[in-house]
């Protein structure tokens, strides 16, 4: 299924995943994410927006940080 995603994507998605970040009531921020798949920031922004350009994910903005749930 995330075949098509980077090595760094695939790894995002999966930490999404496990944060249990699966709908827009389960937000988790990209610090979320970044701590849970042991990723630089700068790596872990690019493979969310990845994700989002690829529909695995979303992106909701929010007063402070945006929020991230998967999609699929």
């Amino acid at each position: 299924m995330t075949t098509d995603l980077t090595p760094a994507g695939k790894k995002v998605y999966d930490a999404i995943k496990k944060l249990g970040a699966t709908s827009p009531n389960a937000l988790k921020t990209a610090d979320d994410v970044m701590r849970a798949a042991g990723l630089p920031k700068g790596m872990t922004n690019n493979a969310l927006m990845e994700l989002v350009a690829k529909g695995y994910a979303k992106r909701v903005a929010r007063e402070k940080a945006a929020g991230y749930y998967v999609t699929k």
